[in-house]
């Protein structure tokens, strides 16, 4: 059935459910009128028939007049609430005082005052009491599913028509409906709690509230019973045979909902979302239940950026990002792209990224962003000064690098030429062509690094600082930050891919933490990092605090509705090569200058002179000729001294400040 075809057919029964309200309001005010007008209108004289039917037809003409001016007869009363009957009492006060004010000019027999008040304020009553009877009798059916018996045929009556809706979809029975308990019994939840029951389709069933305010705990909301924190413990939650747990605190504090999401957990219930009416989805902001979201898991307060001076920085330039069709890169593309700069250039070796992220683009902004792709690999000198020449960027934004640990462990030729010499090549470029500010995204994997990855974007932050040092008119920077949720190569989708799978789940190690900050939260402190930078900053964000990744694992196989180690098991298969057992912590005030932002630091390091970079460069060079892996790392531990063997770094890593932290945090 088309949806045209559709109104149609339903057209009639709407009319006849109005058709039904206006007859009932008629037959109560002709009532009111024989009750406050025929008999004894004042204390002596009674009325004459005529004057009575005058004083009907004023009544009845000056209440629907207002009563239809006011749209009170286009209210869905099912679904109204105070406005409604606001609505209602302004147009029956209007018609009040219209009657009264004909009522006296007119010559006809007077009534007292006091009745032609009373008149209009019982029928305004009883309309009003009519409304709530047919909202109470069609709350019940619906929560009863209830077609027959006395509500039923009372309310079909009321209406003029029959209980349900024939085109309406088939209703869900409450022995089939999820039992859900919901976290928070102020406003937003019982509007959850409310919808729920009203709807006679909706797939849950709301059992019980859990809340902490002592005004509400052991009263009813809503007919529904508010359970203290400490009263819904799993006993209590099996004894209502609550099979989801649906959050419905969206001020909640991120320490609150760790503390409460790990108290419920342990039930075996689904844990779950509600969302509030005001955040948008791509639905176009649909209120939903919906699973928790990985990134809520980090349980993180909302990171506050500098939009203002962000925007006005980037706004009406020549952006170019390389490896901009990666995660990190294809971000910063998206956030790039809303401050409207003169050019977006997108530069990347990897055409599908490229690819995706272009379209990506091109939908959202059409004509309004202009927009330019370049395949060229970084290695490439001839290929990417071409690219410089063409476009002249004002910003380069330097994003281009190998990234996978293990990879780079195997192809360290490839990873040096890559990182080292592709970060260089852009570097000169930059100088040459008179770029304004060139921006490098950098690792924490390059503090202290243990593998080859860490190891190459130490150097290329060197290389940074160093040539921060000339004086070329270019502001450089490097910005430094953990593992992103998401990232290609980051454990969320190969534990994804493990779960759908069946498991069993993968963990290198049990005891491994990391630090982990959503793509769009990194890539935005990218960028205003890069916009406060003066020169030869080596900027790094906090991370918050460490996650274990054993921990991330189970609560991923939870949000998939299983449980862990029952449903899906959870294995180690042991330190890869160059892995760490923990990231080291990059915030560390002592070490580290404040920003205008709270989330952004700077680090105290002393670049090295442009010679000894350059010695360093020769070194690795000349590795590089051997095209020998062995001696490309060796020579790589002799240009970045802080390069440690992991299982240096993993002995001592149960005493590590970050292991300690992590252990303090759980306790």
């Amino acid at each position: 059935m088309t949806e045209k075809s559709y109104g149609k057919k339903n057209k009639p029964y709407i009319h006849k459910r109005r058709i039904s309200l206006i007859g009932y309001d008629l037959i109560l005010l002709l009532i009111c009128d024989i009750i406050f007008l025929w008999f004894k209108p004042s204390s002596s004289t009674p009325i004459s028939l005529g004057s009575f039917l005058c004083h009907v037809v004023i009544t009845v003409v000056c209440v629907f007049f207002f009563r239809f001016a006011t749209d009170v007869y286009k209210q869905v009363w099912r679904y109204s609430g105070a406005s409604a009957y606001i609505r209602l009492i302004f147009a029956d006060m209007l018609a009040g005082c219209a009657y009264y004010l004909i009522e006296t000019i007119l010559p006809i027999q007077k009534v007292a005052f006091i009745r032609a008040v009373s008149l209009i304020s019982i029928n305004l009553m009883l309309a009003m009491s009519i409304r709530l009877v047919y909202l109470y009798l069609y709350d019940y059916c619906s929560q009863h599913q209830v077609n027959n018996g006395f509500a039923a045929k009372l309310l079909s009556l009321l209406t003029g028509a029959a209980v349900t809706n024939p085109n309406e979809p088939i209703e869900v029975s409450a022995d089939t409906r999820i039992r859900i308990a919901i976290v928070g019994a102020g406003r937003v939840g019982v509007m959850l709690a409310e919808e729920l029951m009203k709807n006679p389709h909706a797939s849950y069933q709301p059992c019980c509230f859990i809340d902490i305010d002592h005004e509400k705990i052991g009263r009813e909301i809503a007919g529904i019973q508010v359970l203290s924190e400490t009263e819904a413990t799993a006993e209590m939650i099996a004894k209502y045979r609550i099979q989801e747990i649906v959050f419905a605190l969206p001020q909640l504090s991120p320490e609150k909902k760790k503390s409460w999401y790990e108290t419920y957990k342990k039930t075996g219930c689904k844990i779950k979302v509600y969302d509030y009416p005001v955040m948008q989805t791509a639905d176009g902001g649909k209120r939903h239940l919906r699973e928790f979201d990985i990134e809520e898991l980090l349980f993180r307060s909302p990171i506050k950026i500098n939009n203002e001076l962000t925007t006005a920085y980037y706004n009406g330039k020549v952006v170019m990002i390389t490896g901009g069709g990666g995660s990190i890169g294809s971000e910063l593309c998206r956030q790039i792209a809303k401050m409207k700069p003169k050019l977006l250039v997108v530069l990347d070796i990897y055409e599908n990224g490229a690819y995706d992220i272009q379209q990506e683009l091109r939908i959202a902004y059409g004509k309004q962003l202009k927009l330019q792709v370049e395949i060229v690999s970084v290695c490439d000198y001839p290929g990417l000064e071409k690219v410089f020449a063409v476009h002249k960027p004002d910003i380069v934004i330097h994003a281009a690098a190998h990234k996978h640990v293990p990879l780079c462990e195997h192809n360290i030729c490839e990873a040096v030429k890559n990182n080292v010499f592709g970060t260089l090549n852009t570097i000169q470029l930059c100088e040459k062509y008179k770029v304004g500010r060139f921006m490098m995204v950098s690792t924490d994997k390059a503090v202290n690094p243990t593998n080859v990855m860490g190891a190459t974007k130490r150097m290329c932050e060197m290389i940074v600082q160093s040539h921060s040092r000339n004086e070329s008119g270019t502001v450089y920077s490097a910005t430094r930050f953990g593992n992103v949720l998401g990232s290609a190569g980051s454990v969320i989708p190969l534990f994804k891919k493990q779960i759908l799978n069946g498991g069993p789940v993968t963990v290198t190690d049990k005891r491994i933490i990391r630090y982990f900050m959503t793509i769009p939260e990194a890539s935005q402190l990218v960028l205003e990092s890069g916009a406060m930078a003066k020169n030869g900053e080596l900027f790094v964000l906090d991370m918050g605090k460490p996650v274990r990744i054993l921990e991330l694992a189970e609560n991923m196989i939870r949000l998939s509705g299983f449980e862990p180690y029952r449903d899906i098991n959870i294995i180690e298969t042991g330190l890869r090569p160059g892995e760490k057992l923990y990231e080291e912590l990059l915030i560390r005030t002592e070490e580290l200058d404040k920003t205008e932002n709270s989330m952004i630091f700077i680090e105290r390091d002393e670049p090295l002179s442009l010679d000894a970079i350059d010695n360093k460069l020769n070194i690795l060079r000349e590795a590089l000729v051997s095209e020998d892996d062995e001696t490309v790392k060796e020579a790589l531990k002799r240009v970045v001294p802080t390069f440690y063997s992991p299982e240096e770094l993993n002995r001592d890593a149960i005493n590590a400040h970050e292991m300690r932290m992590l252990r303090s945090a759980n306790e």
